[in-house]
């Protein structure tokens, strides 16, 4: 399940690569993550997906679990009208 971080732990995570995916829906910001993942985010860096589909905090966090160690997903924190996503690149 995806974990909801709070506006301390957010503000301790430095996102390398920020995706805006809001007024997307479903698959939309699952293939701008996807596609970050695979060619902006290096090993190690942490990608921030901007996404108002609420569908993309299980979406996302079961990539994750489907990346094979590739991808971890941190969490997410509800903004108000969309949430911010993170997703670090593991390898």
């Amino acid at each position: 399940m995806a974990k909801e971080l709070t506006k301390e732990e957010v503000e301790s995570i430095k996102a390398d690569v920020v995706v805006d995916a809001r007024g997307q829906s479903c698959p939309g910001p699952m293939l701008e993550a996807k596609k970050a993942l695979g060619s902006k985010v290096k090993p190690g860096q942490v990608l921030e997906l901007l996404s108002s589909d609420h569908g993309t905090r299980h979406d996302l966090d079961t990539m994750c679990s489907r990346s094979g160690g590739r991808w971890e997903y941190i969490g997410y924190y509800d903004v108000g009208g969309y949430d911010r996503h993170f997703v670090k690149k593991v390898k």
